[in-house]
């Protein structure tokens, strides 16, 4: 195999004259906000409860344990974007490591779907956080709150189709704001402890445990984790910013591994605090798990007021950053020739891709008019990304063989090992995942797998041409598109 330099000559040097390296303006601190900014989001706001109604009071065990396996994988991530800091993530590093293109095609689709699951559960939290916000009794299944999902959808897609410049600096106020409704609940916890509320407060409910239908801890806690798991979704987006980070090799691995220990120190937090202040059964009732929190632990506080106000902000910047990514990806895809070339249509005026933004965005309609749920469409994005990872850390192993000139990041060897089990364990029927997500992401997958022979079987009749992915690190960024 090569080395970095050698791609990256072979990279720029093929595209006549070559392209100029992306400026390098991320030093650490923002790095770490764009991480935490990342990782924060619609997992912990709506999914507290439903890991709840797994495992009783205990609750933050089952984020501690997704912390766990996201820390480990991070390792591996961390092993291979400071051995090869450009551009790309694991698409980029599946296909460097087996060169196998049908296994690159479907990494990569598979991370383009969770993207759009994340992005239909933020859809369903931003509606029942906004029925809430406007004291409406509807219900989370109620023809209003699915209508006021697809709107929001909708909306996205306009943006979407406008064209959205993501900075770093706005990035930072997004933060600022996702991270501020959660250390608003562990206020709350404060100030409920301290008696100015009235509250009642039993921390003895967090190490309650107990098991729904009748599962062993065991299975229990693993089921609990197969939806906590989707809050800790969101480190490994960091790796696409390697190329615009100051000396990424010595930079990432302290910034990333940071970044994660904050995020997974809040959870854990957050998660004890909630359950001190409600008990189990009705932490689990409804999609606005925080507000009954906030609710309940400063009634004489009008924090309640603009709290639903705070989580649909969080939400929307998780859904509108899932629904950039997928449609990037699927017009990549369709750049490449790998899937139907109408997909990666851009317009004339916005020079964005439309035909992808409305592609991506019926997908996300469709889940949720079909199935809707935020725990089901939170637990597919995990199953999906937790397939990803499974590969990723295997992935890191195989690319021990290749070397490089410089100094990078090595992460201990079982550590890619201990990755690659946890998350193949996760993926399994075993852990009492919901059959449901199972048939969430094999109807998602399978449309792209059809688009997919659909294209192979169109270029092998019409133009001779082989069906693959030529380059990773090009399929989400591209001079026609902004």
């Amino acid at each position: 195999m090569s080395t970095t330099t050698d791609r990256h000559e072979g990279q720029t040097g093929g595209q006549g004259g070559g392209q100029p390296e992306l400026h390098r303006v991320l030093g650490p601190k923002l790095l770490l906000l764009f991480i935490v900014g990342d990782i924060l989001g619609t997992g912990i706001y709506a999914l507290t409860g439903k890991v709840a109604a797994e495992v009783g009071g205990a609750v933050w065990i089952p984020f501690l344990v997704a912390f766990a396996i996201a820390l480990v994988t991070a390792f591996s991530y961390l092993e291979m974007v400071t051995k090869y800091p450009q551009a790309g993530g694991a698409a980029a590093f599946v296909h460097r490591a087996f060169d196998v293109h049908f296994l690159t095609f479907l990494v990569t689709f598979t991370v383009m779907a969770s993207g759009i699951t994340s992005a239909s559960t933020a859809a369903k939290a931003f509606a029942s956080n906004l029925s809430k916000g406007l004291n409406l009794e509807w219900d989370a299944s109620s023809p209003q709150v699915v209508g006021i999902a697809v709107g929001f959808l909708i909306v996205l897609a306009l943006i979407n189709f406008r064209g959205v410049a993501e900075s770093v600096k706005l990035n930072v106020v997004l933060t600022l704001i996702e991270l501020s409704g959660l250390l608003l609940i562990i206020f709350v916890g404060l100030y409920a402890v301290l008696g100015f509320s009235g509250a009642e407060v039993d921390f003895s409910r967090a190490v309650m445990f107990e098991t729904a239908e009748g599962k062993n801890a065991f299975l229990a806690v693993t089921a609990a984790t197969s939806l906590a798991f989707f809050a800790m979704v969101g480190f490994e987006d960091s790796v696409n910013m390697a190329e615009e980070t100051k000396d990424p090799s010595k930079t990432f691995p302290k910034v990333m591994l940071s970044g994660l220990l904050i995020t997974g120190l809040i959870y854990v937090l957050v998660s004890i605090t909630s359950v001190a202040l409600v008990p189990v059964g009705e932490l689990g009732e409804g999609e606005t798990p925080l507000l009954t929190v906030v609710e309940r632990g400063a009634p004489d506080l009008p924090i309640g007021t603009f709290y639903p106000f705070i989580a649909m902000f969080a939400v929307a910047n998780s859904a509108l950053i899932n629904m950039l990514m997928a449609s990037r990806l699927l017009y990549g895809m369709a750049h490449q020739n790998v899937l139907p070339k109408p997909l990666g249509l851009v317009h004339p005026g916005r020079r964005t891709p439309w035909m992808a933004i409305i592609f991506t965005t019926a997908l996300a309609i469709l889940l949720i008019l079909f199935f809707g749920g935020v725990s089901e469409l939170g637990g597919t994005t995990a199953l999906l990304l937790l397939a990803v990872f499974t590969v990723v850390n295997i992935a890191c192993l195989v690319l021990r063989r290749d070397t490089v000139e410089h100094e990078h990041f090595r992460a201990p060897t079982v550590l890619p090992v201990v990755g690659a089990l946890a998350c193949a364990y996760m993926v399994g029927p075993w852990t009492g995942r919901a059959g449901v997500q199972y048939e969430i992401g094999a109807w998602v997958l399978g449309v792209g797998v059809v688009l997919w022979a659909l294209t192979w079987f169109l270029n092998r009749a019409l133009y001779a041409r082989p069906t693959r992915i030529k380059d990773p690190h090009d399929l989400a960024d591209s001079d026609e598109i902004r």
